[in-house]
């Protein structure tokens, strides 16, 4: 099949190295540092997989700048844009979905449009509608930054929604399912086949459940920290129930990253009228556990020893991605407490400062003017100096 793949983060990227495996792949993308880089097997994000896909593999892919050309030549397109919530609305920001859906509609009408974005809740089927074509459909993808082609190379199940009354469609959705198989390295991959809005559904609902369950132990390590208990052994005991189960359960200063923290308020906001509690109370939890965060540091600081460094904007380890990282809501609060703050992160190009703190590129001048370093998650680099460092990762896994 000619697929054409379009916006190169981790979900575009991913997908893209996945199916060039035994398709014909354009990856499509507005940056032309991302698309040279992908064309001289090189790849523009931070992950193992994709990066030794790209560099060993024998692929059939290309990537361009040319959406209209490369939208004209294939059999279907991948959407896998941005879609960021927006403040103001409440909602997603979706434009950037809807221009290439109509691009795609007016260059190709005979291509079939897969959407990989997390999208609202009816999304698809009002572009269906808006469009007059059944070929619009929703996949939701279930990927970890850092470790997107690895989920897409085992994943834990493959959803399609679409209208499949119409027989072009349910076809094209069984080789499309079919096409993610063979290219995986799973055998016997749990599908299913729903409707457009439920699998937006399923999406949405999967992220609130796993930013609950960050929720839950940062509420967990709240209270025996509070209370001078070992939030290690609670937890151990707590997950030695099978139901509960021995994993995603690591405290940290909170939820953050790409997915959780808009998908969740997305559903909040499509609640709208209808009865709901759990879901308001994980984004409060949230915001608490920051506090919290916040105020155990200020407890730790003097009028002499007030500088806090920040080891690492990155949420999780082998990620390049700082976007709605919780350490930034803390590092907020604490300014707003006149504490002075500094950055290390060593991802980062930007020189001086990053979100108003000053930063420092030097790891060991770092650890030496810090007087107490947060770390959401630890490492052994920072050892020689761990009587400084406060950090509530307990099990050392993200």
């Amino acid at each position: 099949m000619k697929i054409a793949a379009v916006g190169m983060g981790y979900v575009g990227l991913s997908l893209a190295v996945l199916l060039a495996q035994k398709n014909e792949v354009a990856a499509v993308d507005i940056v032309k540092e991302k698309v040279d880089l992908i064309n001289d097997k090189k790849s523009p994000l931070k992950d193992d997989y994709i990066e030794k896909y790209l560099a060993e593999k024998e692929l059939n892919l290309r990537a361009t700048l040319n959406a209209e050309r490369a939208y004209r030549a294939v059999d279907a397109v991948i959407v896998a844009a941005p879609t960021d919530h927006d403040d103001k609305t409440g909602a997603f920001n979706t434009s950037v979905v809807e221009n290439i859906i109509k691009a795609v509609v007016n260059c190709n009408s005979d291509a079939f449009v897969v959407v990989k974005s997390t999208v609202p809740i009816g999304f698809t089927e009002k572009m269906r509608q808006k469009y007059g074509t059944e070929r619009i459909l929703f996949s939701p993808e279930f990927l970890r930054e850092g470790k997107a082609l690895y989920d897409n190379l085992y994943p834990s199940r493959i959803i399609v929604g679409g209208d499949f009354s119409n027989k072009s469609v349910l076809d094209f959705a069984n080789r499309f399912t079919e096409m993610l198989a063979e290219c995986a390295l799973k055998d016997d991959i749990p599908t299913l086949f729903v409707g457009s809005s439920e699998a937006e559904a399923v999406k949405l609902f999967s992220n609130a459940y796993l930013a609950m369950r960050i929720a839950y132990f940062n509420e967990l390590d709240t209270y025996a920290e509070s209370r001078g208990l070992n939030s290690k052994e609670i937890i151990n005991g707590v997950c030695l129930e099978p139901r509960i189960g021995d994993y995603y359960n690591n405290p940290s200063f909170g939820y953050g990253g790409y997915c959780l923290p808009k998908d969740t308020k997305q559903l909040l906001f499509q609640f709208g009228y209808a009865p709901q509690s759990i879901f308001s109370a994980i984004v409060e939890a949230n915001e608490k556990r920051k506090d919290f965060i916040a105020n155990s540091i200020v407890k730790k600081l003097s009028k002499t020893k007030n500088t806090v460094g920040i080891y690492r904007l990155t949420m999780k380890s082998g990620s390049d991605n700082f976007r709605e990282a919780a350490i930034i809501g803390v590092m907020n609060r604490l300014r707003e407490k006149s504490v002075k703050i500094l950055v290390y992160e060593p991802t980062s190009e930007r020189a001086g400062e990053l979100f108003g703190a000053e930063t420092v590129n030097d790891f060991e001048l770092f650890k030496k003017r810090s007087d107490v370093i947060l770390a959401n998650r630890y490492d052994k680099s920072l050892d020689d100096v761990s009587e400084k460092v406060y950090t509530r990762d307990i099990f050392g896994r993200d």
